[in-house]
């Protein structure tokens, strides 16, 4: 790892405090930036993400997608967590925590809002993301775009059922602007440029062409990850600073949230004898969310100053420092994981013998 890399917590932490500071200092600059958007996806950010993501889709030959089968475990895992679990789960740590615990230190009059949005929240896979966390866990590339494509021709026919079962409501409004323009901002367009541009350097400088230029645009990568952090916080700048109780109490439910969920993925890959490289995108896609369609439906069906869209606003400014924690855990536990998941193995080809 280069220094910039290794100190990557340090740069988070201190684009968390810049973000928060500068759009408190400047507010009408951020409200100007976060104002260019269409079906409130942001414009900006979303260069930002191309500036992301690219650099990791570079790294897939389509023709090796065939494989992706072999990690079937690792898709199961990742679909039961996401559609079976993290819904209901966040449900339930809704209620326990916002709905019982924290209820007197709330507005009495948000109180079922705020569920309302965890619950939105968790039930929208990550999409673009998902990559990035993919790509600093050394997670299988091709796996990870699979699963991010599965997930989104679920999320088209799931999403409205289940947060309609969850919130007792017979019609949910799906923004669905948000959800086709997301999906082609963040995953078609650039998978497009980056398989165009991954035949033009083979053609003309073979591997060794496009090895010089992942290498070049590594740093590129995240400093666009923590250029996306300030924007983040910067957005919600004044929000942070006029009700932090709030949001620190919001906070809690989704924590307890992303680590539960990464952690029994993270496990059950392991139990099923998945290799490192499947189970480190698998945790992370299982624990984050796409914030992005969740702002849009809370906003849609609550309202700009609901405490449902501050609900989804929360997960979107903790997504990214809390998600690198999860992809230390992930990278720190290797030892531990790949004895279990090696054992697993052993004793399956000795069945296999017998």
């Amino acid at each position: 790892m280069s220094t910039f890399e290794r100190y990557l917590t340090l740069w988070v932490g201190l684009c968390v405090v810049a973000g928060v500071a500068l759009g408190h200092l400047m507010p009408g600059v951020f409200h100007a930036i976060g104002a260019a958007e269409v079906a409130k996806v942001n414009l900006p950010v979303a260069v930002l993400i191309w500036l992301m993501v690219i650099p990791m889709l570079l790294k897939i030959d389509f023709a090796a997608l065939s494989q992706v089968g072999r990690h079937w475990r690792g898709i199961g895992v990742t679909l039961l967590i996401n559609w079976a679990v993290k819904p209901f789960s966040m449900a339930l740590l809704g209620w326990l925590f916002i709905g019982w615990l924290f209820r007197p230190y709330l507005p009495a009059d948000q109180v079922g809002s705020y569920i309302a949005g965890l619950i939105i929240l968790a039930a929208a896979p990550c999409t673009a993301m998902v990559f990035v966390w993919s790509n600093l866990t050394r997670g299988e590339p091709h796996f990870t775009l699979s699963q991010v494509a599965l997930n989104d021709a679920i999320m088209v026919v799931a999403f409205a059922p289940i947060v309609g079962l969850l919130l007792g409501l017979s019609a949910i409004t799906v923004p669905w602007g948000t959800l086709v323009l997301s999906v082609v901002l963040y995953i078609v367009i650039p998978v497009i440029v980056a398989q165009l541009m991954r035949r033009q350097l083979l053609a003309s400088g073979g591997q060794a062409a496009l090895d010089r230029l992942l290498r070049l645009l590594g740093p590129v990568s995240l400093v666009a990850l923590l250029a996306t952090l300030v924007l983040l916080f910067g957005f919600q700048g004044e929000q942070i600073l006029a009700q932090p109780l709030v949001i620190a109490l919001l906070a809690v439910p989704i924590l307890i949230q992303v680590y539960f969920n990464a952690g029994l993925a993270y496990v059950l890959n392991r139990m099923a004898g998945e290799a490192h490289c499947v189970a480190g995108p698998s945790a992370l896609i299982g624990a984050s969310n796409f914030f992005e369609l969740a702002v849009a439906a809370a906003i849609s069906l609550f309202g700009f100053n609901s405490g449902a869209a501050l609900a989804t606003v929360v997960g979107v400014l903790i997504e990214v420092p809390v998600m690198l924690s999860v992809v230390w855990i992930v990278n720190r536990s290797q030892g531990w994981y790949e004895r279990g998941a090696g054992q697993k193995a052993a004793l399956k080809s000795a069945a296999r013998e017998v």
